[in-house]
């Protein structure tokens, strides 16, 4: 589904040039919940970003199926992370001004679907994860826990070839944390393909496979006994 290869990120500035990925090469089979670790600034976010095309890669090939994203200009990507790509978020990203039901509406800004097949696909999201009955509230009026629900139901309403979390647990308790890894194994279980940047061990061992980095390089790649 997902191959990189020889993939560089370096940036630039006046003073100093900085590498943040060094000839990474990874695959993500079709199904597959992979856990990305590794200490602080290891390239964990560079290479999700790298993957969700809001970063491009400054050497190497990102090929998604036969796509190589390399030769889409940036209307093209665009269209493609509304098409294919679902992101969550540690800080959930919702906006304020909007239900619960709007936020998640979003989710479907690159398809045209008619309003009544919209309303359905929203109700399907919500409901999957468990708010429904927060259709008509907005993000202030929810607990972490539900305001992440949200963000995922908004990543999956348009039913994306790929999941990218980062830190999806990261600003939450314990009991909340576990109920998003509960939804995204679900996810993953109808056959939802997740890629999830995570610093927590026991989480990332719930993955499929987890791939250690540092310093901008794939150092391990497990797959998990099952």
């Amino acid at each position: 589904m997902i191959r990189l290869e020889k993939i560089q990120r370096r940036y630039v500035s006046d003073e100093v040039e900085t590498t943040a990925l060094h000839d990474v090469d990874l695959r993500v089979e079709a199904g597959e919940f992979v856990a990305i670790m590794g200490p602080s600034g290891c390239g964990k976010s560079t290479l999700l970003n790298t993957l969700g095309t809001v970063d491009r890669p400054t050497g190497g090939r990102y090929l998604f199926g036969e796509r190589d994203l390399a030769a889409l200009d940036e209307a093209a990507l665009a269209r493609f992370r509304g098409e294919t790509l679902g992101f969550v978020f540690q800080s959930f990203n919702l906006i304020d001004e909007l239900t619960i039901a709007e936020n998640v509406e979003l989710g479907l800004a690159y398809r045209r679907d008619r309003a009544g097949d919209r309303r359905a696909r929203v109700a399907a999201a919500m409901d999957k994860v468990g708010i429904a009955h927060r259709a008509r509230h907005y993000p202030h009026q929810l607990s972490g826990g539900q305001q992440q629900r949200a963000a995922i139901a908004r990543a999956i309403v348009g039913d994306p070839k790929l999941i990218l979390a980062d830190e999806p647990t990261g600003n939450l308790d314990t009991e909340n944390g576990a109920q998003v890894m509960n939804i995204l194994t679900g996810l993953n279980g109808e056959g939802a393909t997740i890629v999830m940047v995570t610093h927590s061990p026991s989480h990332a061992d719930i993955a499929r496979r987890r791939i250690d980095m540092l310093d901008g390089r794939i150092v391990a790649s497990v797959a998990r006994a099952i």
